[in-house]
């Protein structure tokens, strides 16, 4: 019986015991837990403190009388990495920064004669004071330099990527030995590529200037993926040698990879270089395209010399600039981009009308005689440049572009390709393509070839060639029309704007082939092309004669152009 009572109490005593043991445990852990998070809140609290008195030390040590404690002042703000030292730092670079004479406080300053005072350690409004209030922190060249590598340090890891660009680019005038391993961290973790590249290039240039010739070799294994100007411009001066005869890096393997590293960039460069030169080639030859499709209608077809066929390219242009002006007075300012649009329809009818009253007023009574009709629109082209000066002045007219075709692109590093060149190089390829179109689907194309080839069996199959050459005309003077429109988005707008234009549009037609719709797309090409390699060279005005001499031997051989086709002068 006794033992049959004692082990209930037994049980009970363990349950008391280990209930006792572990309510111990749990609040001797409890109490080492309030410790531990006491201990960590006080570090925090002291450590917070320390940075405050730290930057509050550092403000005030811009106020130093020398140039060496403040540069040092500076420096500690840049270690800090409190964006609070930005805005003073930069009032200091621009002569902004003040200590108030009444008790000395350091503050910042701006406006003109009452001076709106903020205080620089807090940030504190301290409203307005004049400059008899104020003893100016004056800063040399030095300090502005150690100003922007702090600032630079403060911005590389900033959420907005211009500011880490600035910074990147700032940076490489800092001399702190810490530089360079917060440029590697900031590196690794850059997403944003044109940051890299500054990055890389800043990383780099401190590089290459320490004494360690790991780091110059590193460094030029860094820069070994970008193959630009500016790295030539960095590792040119690793393969020079002295006036005494020695080299200007010693060490001979990083010699040899700054050699290596050179000509890459060399090859690279030439071949951008020469992809550049062929993109400029193929803008001035859709240029001379434009320029000379219209005359490949009105010479080549009709073989009518017109001489006033760089004023409707003229007209075109200013009746771009009309539409434009009309758009900014009477169009909301969102729809300004469509007057582009507008323009093209609108200069094919103005050239386009005025090709057709020319034609009928005058052409059309000097078919066969090619020396009045050379003089004739000599003197119509005369008259149009004096009706516009009229009419528009003399001086030149600016068109904008719109927003949709300014800017560039980069296709690789240093190849530029603005989106007006490119624009005009996709329209005139559509206004030849177009014109070809024209030519062999429409009726009108079909009567058109029939009077070229042979007048007077096309008249008696029933053809109006009287309209038809009106209208062949207005074809040729409206094509020119549009060739204003896009002329007038690369450079002004003037009387003299056509004349510029003539000679080589006749070039193009007589090089491509009288008649040739082919012959125009490969002359102009050629000629754009050829010229654009020349210049570099020759220069413009030699490399123009060159070309005239090229064609003219070219014209020996070949009379009839590249492509030749019957026309209406081969009848007889």
């Amino acid at each position: 019986m006794t033992e049959s009572h004692s082990s209930p109490s037994n049980a009970g005593r363990v349950w008391h015991s280990l209930r006792a043991a572990f309510m111990a445990t749990f609040m001797a852990a409890f109490m080492i837990a309030g410790l531990v998070v006491c201990g960590i809140t006080l570090g925090a609290f002291a450590a917070s403190t320390a940075r405050a008195d730290a930057y509050t030390d550092a403000i005030a040590g811009l106020a130093s009388p020398g140039f060496a404690e403040k540069a040092a002042a500076i420096e500690a703000l840049g270690r800090l990495g409190d964006s609070r030292a930005i805005p003073v730092l930069e009032a200091m670079a621009d002569n902004q920064l003040y200590t108030r004479k009444a008790d000395g406080r350091l503050v910042t300053g701006s406006g003109g004669r009452d001076i709106t005072l903020t205080d620089a350690a807090t940030g504190e409004a301290l409203g307005p004071a004049t400059s008899r209030d104020l003893t100016r922190i004056n800063a040399n060249n030095a300090i502005r330099t150690a100003v922007g590598a702090a600032v630079g340090r403060l911005q590389i890891g900033d959420p907005d990527p211009a500011k880490r660009l600035a910074a990147a680019e700032t940076m490489v005038r800092s001399e702190s030995p810490d530089t360079v391993p917060l440029l590697r961290d900031a590196l690794a973790r850059e997403q944003v590529e044109d940051v890299r590249a500054a990055l890389t290039l800043t990383l780099a240039k401190l590089s290459l200037s320490s004494a360690d010739p790991g780091e110059r070799l590193t460094a030029i294994k860094d820069l070994s993926s970008r193959l630009t100007p500016e790295v030539r411009a960095l590792v040119t001066p690793l393969t020079l040698t002295k006036p005494d005869g020695s080299f200007a890096e010693p060490d001979p393997q990083i010699r040899a990879a700054a050699t290596e590293l050179l000509g890459r960039i060399d090859t690279r460069l030439m071949l951008t270089e020469l992809a550049l030169n062929l993109f400029q080639g193929v803008s001035l030859g859709s240029v001379l395209l434009l320029a000379a499709i219209g005359l490949a209608i009105t010479f080549g077809v009709m073989g009518v010399i017109n001489m006033a066929h760089g004023e409707m390219i003229m007209l075109g242009a200013y009746t771009t600039v009309v539409v434009q002006q009309a758009f900014r007075e009477y169009i909301p300012a969102e729809f300004f981009g469509l007057y582009l649009i507008v323009s093209i329809p609108a200069a094919f009818l103005v050239a386009g009308a005025v090709g057709v009253a020319m034609e009928r007023g005058i052409i059309r009574f000097l078919y066969g005689r090619p020396l009045e009709t050379l003089l004739a629109t000599w003197g119509i082209s005369l008259m149009l440049q004096q009706l516009v000066r009229a009419i528009f002045g003399a001086p030149n007219k600016e068109v904008s572009n719109p927003g949709w075709m300014t800017g560039a692109v980069e296709a690789m590093p240093g190849m530029v390709l603005t989106y007006n060149r490119i624009a005009i190089i996709v329209f005139a390829i559509m206004v030849l393509a177009g014109l070809a179109a024209l030519l062999r689907y429409t009726p009108f194309g079909l009567q058109m070839r029939a009077v070229t080839q042979n007048r007077s069996m096309a008249s008696a199959m029933g053809i109006r060639t009287g309209w038809v050459d009106a209208m062949t005309f207005g074809l040729g003077s409206g094509i020119a029309g549009v060739a204003g429109v896009a002329l007038s988005q690369v450079g002004n707008v003037s009387p003299n704007l056509g004349q510029g234009y003539i000679v080589d549009s006749f070039m193009v037609v007589v090089f491509g082939g009288v008649g040739s719709l082919w012959g125009v797309l490969a002359g102009a090409m050629t000629l754009g092309i050829f010229n654009k390699f020349l210049e570099p060279y020759a220069g413009a005005m030699l490399g123009k004669i060159l070309i005239l001499v090229f064609i003219i031997l070219f014209i020996q051989k070949r009379p009839r152009g590249l492509f030749a086709l019957k026309g209406r002068a081969a009848e007889a």
